[in-house]
């Protein structure tokens, strides 16, 4: 295998690592020399602790010559430097791409990291993956282009010259270019699907609560969740088993027992055929998912994926999710006032970023948070501050919340006409380095596709559908209703059982 090479997906390492045809410690020294090389030029990776990593290693293998690994274990990821991890086990800080969090030691790790790897305490071993560092991401998780970094932005390994999405576009990226077989991301109202769109892998946001939030840097906690990234769908879905299941740390943890979602996607459906493993499954398009300012290379794409599932068997419906247009106000008025609320902690006193020689507690708070914060989370904050406000939180907040209840309804709605929505995750190809820099609200825009699915709590995968202008990848977006990530993964594995999109390779 080479340090870049796609062979090597999650499913394809377990095989080998079970197979004793590869070690976990000759994985992981390939995947660190690659970080050390492509790495560096994409901007990929915050942190690494080769020597950490290797321990992993040299434990996992040790797990395995005992036939206690799981089914991923000794397989290498990468965590979005948004999950914390315990800095004494790790040697790992986390920043969530901030300055205001610059060399923070965390004192434990993440959930979805521990279950992902060395276990929670009180509730035995985790997965046994090994961890290759920690991934660049937009700061504080605010971004849709991974640019608003206060360390480096993100490049596409597509093109160089334009962003990776955001603002999971670290882990996007690692995964396209090779460098790690799978990662660990979060999406807020488009975080995981935009960059797996533009990069050209696969990503699941799950439903709401399905993964612990416990150890994750808050953004916005009604929408923030954890999901994960990698080649295929058969990859997420064995991520997604190890990482879902409730935690009694997390009040906003779904009591429900880890699923293994790995099985639901391979379970045959109902009169289906292999030819047709699809049969019988009803797919909403919603017309407000096709409008007229939608990119004609990305409506194409879409449109033939959309035709490949037909083959398959299944039907198109056609449907209507009437507010989709409102999700962006929506989401622009909940999600920052959600962000004032949860960034207010950090005011240079008890920790994070601190100035040096504040005349007094007043210029403290000020000073600290104004050289901590970059320009994106202080629109943010901002914003959410003045529809929290005495006077606005009536007008805009106590609004947005009914429009939330009501997007919500409409997908339920629709979900009486068919199981899965599909449509485009973007409106367009990845666009270029700084296209953006000088108009915030372009890229607010351009999550237009991707915010309804986050304020209802739905479950959406990005899957890769071809390519558009430029040789770009373009995502199909497939929508479940609650807690039926089984249902999305197995329409989507079935589509790269007859695809190689999925299997493209970056030409840079």
């Amino acid at each position: 295998m080479s340090a870049a090479g796609f062979a090597g997906g999650v499913a394809a390492l377990a095989r080998q690592l079970r197979g004793r045809e590869v070690s976990s410690v000759e994985l992981a020294r390939q995947r660190l020399a690659a970080i050390a090389g492509e790495g560096g030029a994409l901007g990929a990776f915050l942190h690494v602790d080769a020597e950490r990593t290797l321990a992993e290693a040299r434990t996992a293998d040790e797990r395995i010559a005992r036939g206690e690994a799981g089914p991923i274990t000794g397989v290498p990821v990468a965590h979005k430097d948004i999950f914390v991890t315990d800095f004494a086990r790790s040697g790992l800080p986390t920043t969530a791409g901030s300055k205001m969090l610059a060399g923070y030691a965390s004192p434990f790790d993440a959930t979805v990291v521990a279950r992902l790897g060395p276990g929670v305490p009180g509730e035995g071993p985790g997965a046994g993956m090994v961890t290759l560092g920690k991934l660049n991401c937009d700061e504080f998780a605010m971004g849709s282009s991974n640019e608003n970094s206060a360390y480096a932005p993100v490049l596409n390994p597509w093109d160089r010259t334009r962003v990776p999405g955001g603002s999971s576009g670290g882990s996007a990226a690692a995964v396209a270019a090779g460098l790690v077989p799978a990662a660990t991301g979060t999406d807020t109202g488009g975080s995981i699907r935009q960059p797996a769109s533009f990069c050209g892998v696969s990503g699941i946001k799950p439903t709401y609560g399905l993964c612990s939030r416990w150890g994750m840097v808050a953004f916005a906690s009604s929408l923030d969740q954890a999901g994960p990234l990698a080649r295929s769908a058969e990859d997420c879905a064995l991520l997604l088993s190890a990482m879902s299941g409730f935690d009694a740390r997390d009040a906003t943890s779904a009591e429900r027992p880890p699923a293994d979602l790995h099985a639901a996607m391979l379970a045959p459906r109902a009169g289906a055929t292999a030819a047709q493993p699809l049969a019988g499954l009803r797919i909403g398009l919603p017309k407000e998912f096709f409008p007229a300012a939608l990119a004609a290379d990305v409506g194409s794409a879409v449109r033939s994926a959309l035709a490949e599932l037909q083959k398959l068997g299944a039907r198109l419906v056609d449907v209507s999710l009437p507010r989709t247009e409102l999700s962006i106000p929506v989401y622009y008025i909940i999600a920052p006032a959600e962000a004032s609320s949860n960034l207010s902690r950090f005011d240079g006193v008890r920790y994070g970023h601190r100035t040096n020689a504040p005349a007094d507690l007043l210029e403290l708070y000020k000073k600290s948070r104004s050289e901590g914060f970059g320009a994106e989370v202080k629109r943010r904050i901002m914003i959410g501050t003045y529809v929290l406000s005495h006077g606005y939180y009536d007008a805009y907040y106590v609004q947005a919340q009914k429009l939330r209840r009501m997007i919500a309804d409409d997908f339920q709605a629709v979900f009486k006409q068919c199981e899965l929505v599909a449509g485009p995750v973007a409106p367009t190809v990845a666009w270029k380095l700084g296209a953006q820099a000088d108009d915030p609200v372009k890229a607010y825009l351009a999550d237009i596709f991707t915010l309804p699915a986050s304020l209802a709590g739905l479950p959406g995968m990005s899957v890769p559908a071809g390519t558009g202008e430029g040789g770009m990848p373009v995502g199909l977006q497939l929508i479940g209703n609650y807690f039926a990530e089984g249902t999305l993964l197995h329409a989507a594995h079935a589509l790269q059982q007859a695809t190689d999109w999925h299997l493209r390779e970056p030409k840079t």
